[in-house]
């Protein structure tokens, strides 16, 4: 039997062992900094209470001073991975050397799942890039964004463009505006200089135009197709139309129930549509997008109707095979105001389980700063930014797209806000309609007619 001298005696060497081996251990590093979802404004929380254990957990931190705080990017950009890569995260990196941004795209038909799942697990970026109005509407409203309305900077947009990632209120944002696109025409400056062409005002010049390259006979007049439904609706009807339901006057009473698409500014969009129908290359209605992209860009077509976020595309493909140039959608008559379709077409967001919630609200007030917009709009032709700062761009035909805001009035696409959000979905119905009238299957008071029965069917103004 051992003594209390012994016994005390090897407990103070065994103590002293322990603290042996602790001071020659690594020092433990910091757990990832947590946050838990701010409370929203009348929007009920959908995160389970937390639990005991959870209750006692630390509040989120900030990196200590001299460490590196690290923010992952969601997005369905995959095209624009290099450009992130090499020039957009490189510039804010160099400004803000406490700070480490990654760009994490996924297909864009992944998108939604990915996001979902990573949000569900907690793993989600600290920065999500959202579309506009109603497809991230609901996940703000689900607690999984962030409130913004405090962000610095947000005064540099307009009302219009922060509507896009608001409330139907406007009471509260949840993103900042990152871009835009614009709808128009691009056109081959080699037949328009060959057959004596000039850039038409009026929907009159614009058919008198089509038509000559139609005599002539070496050039389709217009590079369309009908195979992809989204084509007319988005190239056709969203292109021309603001000139019709004159913009954001038209697209508001859609909301508030004054305008009827049985109204005739939509029944001549339609009818405008129609005038095309002959200068359509042979077969359009089984010509697909790509099919007609490929048209212009070899050289076979005088005119298409185009999206801005083709301006890269086509720079790449065309080369130097001809000169491009744009112009605006003629209006109706001559003297008639003009409109464009602006198209908010994505912004970011806040993961409100960010890790690192004060460095994201960094990054996030870096895109709203002149410099940003100047590195944007030239690095990324034809994605213009939403800021009010006056940009220089570098590439001519991006500019010649950008020149319209000058004295076009701008509106979004027409079915993206509230007026999609029920069966049959209105958007849907426009591209499918827009087809068939282009088709020659249905007129255009009988796709009026069935876009306002299918909306009536559910939606009540607002």
């Amino acid at each position: 039997m051992m003594t209390k001298p012994v016994i005390l005696f090897k407990t103070i060497l065994f103590v002293l062992l322990i603290a042996a081996i602790a001071a020659c251990a690594p020092a433990a590093q910091p757990a990832a900094p947590t946050q838990a979802p701010a409370p929203t404004e009348g929007i009920a929380p959908t995160q389970p209470a937390p639990t005991e254990a959870a209750a006692t957990e630390p509040a989120a931190t900030t990196p200590a001073s001299g460490e590196k705080a690290s923010l992952i990017i969601e997005s369905w950009r995959q095209d624009d991975l290099a450009v992130w890569e090499d020039k957009i995260l490189p510039a804010f990196m160099a400004a803000h050397p406490n700070i480490e941004v990654k760009f994490q795209p996924v297909s864009n038909t992944e998108y939604s799942t990915s996001l979902a799942t990573k949000l569900e697990a907690g793993t989600a970026g600290d920065l999500i890039m959202v579309e506009p109005f109603d497809y991230r509407l609901k996940m703000y409203q689900d607690g999984d964004l962030a409130k913004l309305n405090d962000l610095p900077g947000l005064e540099n947009f307009s009302d219009l463009a922060l509507s896009a990632w608001s409330t139907d209120d406007g009471a509260e944002t949840y993103g900042v505006p990152l871009a835009a696109v614009l709808h128009g025409f691009i056109y081959n400056q080699d037949i328009f200089e060959e057959l004596g062409l000039t850039p038409p005002t009026t929907e009159a010049e614009f058919l008198a135009l089509l038509d000559k390259v139609k005599t002539d006979g070496k050039y389709t007049p217009l590079a369309m197709g009908t195979a992809d439904s989204f084509v007319p609706g988005l190239l056709g009807f969203q292109l021309i139309g603001p000139n019709y339901w004159k913009g954001e006057e038209g697209r508001l009473a859609l909301i508030n129930g004054t305008g009827k698409f049985t109204d005739p500014a939509y029944i001549n969009t339609w009818a405008a549509l129609e005038d095309w129908i002959p200068y359509l290359p042979e077969g359009y209605e089984g010509v697909k997008y790509g099919d007609m992209q490929n048209l212009f860009t070899l050289g076979n077509a005088a005119v298409y109707p185009a999206g801005s976020w083709e301006v890269s595309i086509f720079n790449n493909q065309v080369g130097d095979k001809f000169k491009m140039g744009a112009f605006a959608p003629p209006v109706p008559e001559a003297g008639d105001s003009c409109y464009i379709n602006d198209h908010m077409d994505m912004g970011m967001a806040l993961n409100a389980n960010a890790k690192n919630p004060e460095a994201a609200r960094e990054f996030l007030t870096w895109l709203t700063t002149p410099e940003f917009a100047e590195l944007w709009n030239n690095s990324l032709p034809g994605f213009f930014s939403l800021s009010n700062h006056s940009v220089e761009i570098s590439d001519p035909l991006a500019q010649e797209f950008l020149s319209w805001r000058e004295n076009c009035a701008s509106t979004p696409r027409n079915s993206y806000q509230i007026i999609s959000r029920g069966e049959p979905n209105t958007d849907g119905e426009i591209n499918r309609l827009t087809t068939l009238v282009m088709n020659g299957q249905i007129t255009p008071d009988e796709a009026g007619a069935e876009v306002q029965a299918g909306l009536d069917k559910w939606f009540k103004p607002q």
